[in-house]
């Protein structure tokens, strides 16, 4: 099995003999790979719709994993069962606030016992799954930034923390690690949503309406992004 750039990068991150809960598996790609190099003592493939459900149980089949890797159809945490023991898990491919959301499901439902490893990959609204790890106390512990096919993407690892954790707002937009690395696909993340503020702006000149408030919002962000990418 061979991993895409950005699931490999995930790969890194799951410590050894772990029990692994992927949530929207992608074919249980990572849960194979990481059984197949011996990180894995057991997995649970979940997917919410039956068809890539179906994928993930041929290709776990194939590889002849089917007593290591379980996978289930459910939503979100709801494929854990409590006698599974997980101990790490991941879900990659989502917005944050959905990822918050299923996390704050799996806390209701105690599918999610804030004693697991979190290995998160958010395509969008990384700032919001920061604020609300921090709010379960929840320690960010690693991030990294990587370009696959003309996409950024951000890893955020997680750990429970032993005291409160508070996030500066610089932390919690751009990552901690990440500011501190400043990396040249980080800056040209910010470069580019720095961009697409400037076309926001245009379109609210021209916008009817009082858009005064929304334009200095902007503006402010615009700076903060600036700043950044000039220190």
């Amino acid at each position: 099995m061979k991993l895409s750039k950005r699931l490999w990068a995930v790969a890194q991150y799951v410590n050894k003999e772990a029990r692994l809960a992927d949530i929207g598996s992608d074919h249980a790609h990572l849960p194979i790979w990481l059984a197949q190099n011996g990180q894995l003592v057991f997995g649970v493939a979940g997917e919410v719709v039956k068809g890539p459900y179906d994928n993930a149980v041929d290709e776990v089949q194939r590889a002849g994993l089917s007593n290591l890797i379980a996978v289930r159809l459910g939503d979100g945490l709801d494929v854990i069962d409590r006698s599974d023991q997980i101990d790490t898990i991941t879900i990659c491919g989502m917005g944050g606030r959905l990822i918050s959301d299923i996390l704050e499901r799996g806390l209701h439902s105690g599918r999610f016992n804030q004693t697991e490893r979190l290995i998160l990959q958010p395509n969008v609204g990384e700032s919001v799954l920061r604020s609300f790890l921090t709010s379960i106390n929840y320690q960010i512990i690693a991030e990294e930034i990587l370009e696959e096919q003309g996409q950024i993407y951000e890893i955020i690892v997680a750990e429970p923390a032993d005291s409160p954790i508070q996030l500066s707002e610089d932390e919690q937009m751009f990552g901690k690690f990440l500011l501190q690395e400043q990396s040249a696909i980080f800056k040209q993340k910010w470069q580019g949503e720095y961009d697409k503020l400037d076309h926001i702006l245009e379109q609210l000149m021209k916008a009817s309406g009082d858009t005064t408030n929304k334009i200095a919002a902007i503006k402010q962000q615009q700076q903060r992004i600036k700043e950044m990418i000039q220190s």
